[in-house]
């Protein structure tokens, strides 16, 4: 029995109403645990007394491996160690589910007597802690060779158990914090989605009216402001479509060049070829220079390159990381044997290069001549990156 106790109680009845006493106030400890170090810390401080014994420990299951991660005890055992599960005797009250009583360990042939050889234990007991697979076991022991009796191992098996809904509970504890971290860290993220969204329907909005404002100003007729305006629209789609599938991260700049070029006509067209890095660009930078492009290509169909057989368009682009912020350059060339006129510079695609790229901080240079379009554009960039970053 334990010191502490035959020192101050001396009748078997007082004794045992000790140890009760000391189980209950471990039971009442382990209900208030909220950490798996909180548990073992309980049950090493108050299993010896409540068994009466010379030392105990506490082991704890570790996939194949038996972890005895504390100990209290009249001298050392083997706290810090691990064992096959196979090769201890808690190991096999944990696959068992099964206690062990063992008044003599030298006649038991569960025991690994080499391992026992340099301790006081003579006797001991093992409790499994957990139902159907026990996760944790308690072990108690003593000096001298004596049969544990009934209420020693009844009050282990009360403590065991304790322990085990103490192990839930503190389980079900980090999982409630986890979901309540989550759930806190869901509504943060919802709140700046919606902040967002609000922003990005705000600025989307500006931009209509100001397409539809300045198409109404350029066009002559119903049917060509409808024309216009549903292919700028198309293009303003387009762009957020990307923005979508990216979760609003930003667009891959070679695809948000082939889906502008493409609006209007049909499919991808050979004689336009573009070239450079893998680029994403932050969603305003995008939405505006996909207008942007869209402008450039319904003019090279219309009055430029693209509106003769031989015609081409060759895009390129590369990015200036030593400017700050960082620098994305892209070339527009057209070229065409035939002669093609030069296109009035205040027109609505012209003043959509200019505004855009003002708005967003960068500039661009355009030139006329026979052969076609030459517009050299430098915009800032967030974030450059490879798509797939």
């Amino acid at each position: 029995m334990s010191n502490a106790i035959a020192n101050v109680v001396q009748s078997p009845e007082d004794l045992a109403r000790m140890r009760w006493s000391r189980l209950v106030a471990a039971i009442e400890r382990l209900s208030s645990a909220r950490s798996l170090d909180d548990v073992v810390e309980i049950v090493r401080s108050s299993a010896r007394d409540i068994a009466g014994a010379d030392g105990v420990t506490f082991v704890l299951r570790e996939g194949d491996l038996c972890h005895y991660v504390a100990e209290d005890a009249i001298s050392p055992l083997w706290a810090g160690q691990r064992f096959p599960m196979s090769a201890c005797i808690s190991g096999w009250s944990m696959l068992t589910g099964r206690a062990a009583v063992i008044p003599d360990i030298y006649a038991d042939a569960r025991i690994p007597h080499d391992a026992y050889r340099l301790t006081f234990v003579k006797s001991l007991t093992m409790t499994p802690v957990g139902l159907g697979e026990p996760i944790a076991a308690i072990g108690a022991y003593w000096a001298e060779r004596r049969q544990p009796d009934a209420e020693t191992v009844s009050l282990l098996e009360t403590l065991a158990r304790s322990t085990a809904t103490a192990i839930a509970n503190v389980q079900l504890y980090a999982s409630l914090k986890a979901s309540e971290q989550t759930a806190r860290q869901q509504l943060e993220t919802q709140n700046l989605l919606v902040n967002e969204l609000n922003h990005r329907v705000r600025n989307t909005l500006a931009i209509v009216r100001s397409i539809a404002t300045q198409t109404s100003r350029k066009c002559r007729n119903p049917v060509d402001f409808a024309a216009d305006l549903d292919g700028r629209l198309q293009a303003l789609s387009r762009a957020h479509e990307l923005f979508a599938q990216a979760s609003w991260a930003g667009a891959d700049l070679a695809t948000l060049i082939k889906e502008q070029l493409a609006i209007g006509a049909g499919s991808e067209d050979e004689r336009v070829r573009a070239t450079g890095p893998d680029v994403v660009l932050e969603s305003q930078t995008a939405l505006h220079l996909g207008l942007i492009l869209f402008e450039l290509g319904t003019n090279a169909r219309k009055h430029g390159a693209l509106a003769a057989p031989d015609g081409r368009i060759d895009i390129d682009w590369s990015l200036d990381a030593s400017a700050a912020p960082p620098r994305l350059r892209l070339n527009w060339i057209e070229t065409s044997s035939r002669a093609i006129a030069p296109r009035e510079k205040t027109g609505f695609g012209s003043m959509m290069i200019e505004k855009g790229l003002r708005f967003i901080g960068g500039e661009a240079q355009l030139n006329f001549d026979q052969s076609g379009l030459h517009c050299a554009l430098v915009l800032p960039i967030a974030q450059p990156g490879r798509a797939n970053a």
